[in-house]
């Protein structure tokens, strides 16, 4: 490594992406206060409004649909769109959420860490104006790892162009001009996560060989740090604080490893080739990212499901093909499946991945009830309404369990359009998760300069939402 900051990347990959089983849970006692948890399921390539709306709407809430009115109705009294179906056994839990724009967004193809930080961002590190809203709930709710990233990272365009098996720049941001970094593929996230409590011996030499590395190089930069002149003591202090905060982290998951090491996935070996299918990819990180929540080393988990460069492989109806995002959203047809229909076999099979998740958190016991009571899952696109999307609508699948505290759970909410009076953005939305799970902040995200000339106070939380 020739630089110490390649060094700290590296020790921060290695030494804090740490990950649980997805079979079990070291549950709360009974009467215990478990911690929140968040899921956020980004997908590519838009995401249409118009399928997100229950098929058996009266005339009445169709028309009130059709003009983007607001509406506010109970999903058990309604069909779920077919493609939600693999969510039928979770209506109680679901919230289909639509009218919430984006326009302070990068959109367009790609967004970034733009969507889910509300500011304008590009792959320019400077852009990252603050921490993206997942780091923001990680810190309300701590644990060893704070936050697991997982993607699907695309081929061309987009984030790590090229990078599908590796540890590459993520889509979340820890803070201001700090990308994220994020796991390509199970094999890897399972080595990095695991390697302190892997039954190979070899493995978990290295892994004290790296942590002898670490303890090496915070002493040497602390003593650096004192050494130092005035105008590098800051920087070289970052380095060696940075450091000891790894360490940290490393000595907190050793006074878990107990239940680490019961809890260690066995993933089926399709999930730990390098040339495995996208669907495979997807299931094994869902695997990662359950394991990641029930152990406890972390309450909050990104994931990238896919991304426009990404090219889908194993996908139900079109497993020999290799399926490009890109020409999809141009309207192309991919093997005998037309664009819309690939579009809904996408969307299907991404519901079937929630399906998984919130199926098994709620076979975890917890506390007085299980681990999906206490988790929410947000399923949206990264870039809006469509392929060349413009920001106007970021439609949101939620499910959310019963010790959640937004009152949205059940229903199918149309907030107003674009520019009508009680018109919501994705900085509203956030600022609604932040408020009711404990940080005060007054807004989150930039506003959106083109809602100045409605009147809109584009200000707070979304008030009918709380509580």
């Amino acid at each position: 490594m020739s630089t110490r900051r390649e060094f700290l990347a590296t020790a921060a990959l290695g030494a804090g992406a740490l990950a649980g089983a997805p079979h079990a849970l070291r549950a709360a006692p009974a009467g215990a206060k478990p911690p929140m948890r968040f899921v956020f399921v980004h997908k590519g390539n838009g995401l249409f409004p118009s399928v997100m709306v229950p098929p058996s709407l009266s005339k009445e809430d169709a028309a009130k649909e059709a003009k983007k009115d607001a509406l506010n109705l109970d999903l058990a009294k309604h069909e779920l769109p077919e493609w939600m179906k693999p969510l039928a056994a979770h209506t109680s839990d679901l919230t289909i959420l639509q009218g919430l724009s984006g326009k302070m967004c990068t959109t367009g193809h790609h967004t970034w860490c733009s969507s889910l930080g509300v500011f304008k961002a590009n792959e320019r590190v400077s852009s990252i104006k603050w921490a993206t809203v997942d780091f923001e709930l990680a810190k309300l709710f701590p644990s060893p790892m704070e936050h697991v990233e997982l993607a699907c990272f695309p081929l061309g365009g987009g984030n790590a162009r090229g990078t599908l098996n590796g540890i590459a720049t993520g889509f979340s941001a820890r803070g201001p001009q700090q990308p994220n970094y994020a796991f390509g593929s199970p094999k890897i996230a399972v080595q990095e996560l695991f390697k302190s409590v892997s039954t190979d011996a070899a493995v978990r030499v290295r892994s004290q060989l790296g942590r002898g590395a670490l303890e090496f190089a915070a002493r040497r930069e602390g003593a650096l740090a004192g050494a130092a002149p005035g105008a590098d003591r800051a920087k070289v202090q970052s380095y060696a604080e940075a450091l000891e905060a790894i360490r940290e982290r490393d000595r907190k998951v050793d006074g878990m490893a107990d239940a680490i090491r019961a809890h260690a996935p066995k993933l089926d070996a399709k999930y730990l080739t390098d040339d495995l299918t996208t669907v495979n990819r997807q299931r094994g990180h869902v695997e990662v990212l359950l394991a990641a929540l029930v152990s406890g080393l972390t309450n909050v988990v990104a994931f990238t499901v896919d991304e426009l460069g990404h090219e889908y492989t194993g996908l139900p109806g079109l497993e020999t093909e290799k399926v490009n995002l890109h020409d999809v959203g141009h309207g192309k047809p991919a093997g005998k499946l037309t664009a819309d229909e690939v579009r809904f076999a996408v969307r299907r099979h991404h519901m079937t991945l929630l399906d998984t998740i919130a199926a098994r958190l709620k076979k975890v016991p917890e506390g007085d009830g299980t681990a999906f009571d206490n988790t929410t899952i947000c399923y949206f696109p990264d870039n809006g309404e469509t392929h060349h999307s413009h920001g106007t609508e970021f439609p949101f699948v939620v499910l959310s369990g019963k010790n959640a505290k937004l009152n949205i759970r059940g229903k199918y909410i149309r907030l107003p359009n674009y520019g009508n009076a009680g018109h919501k953005t994705l900085g509203n939305w956030y600022t609604t998760l932040l408020n009711a799970y404990g940080n005060p902040i007054k807004h989150y995200g930039d506003p959106d300069p083109g809602l100045a000339r409605f009147g809109i106070d584009q200000t707070g939380a979304i008030k009918q939402f709380m509580g």
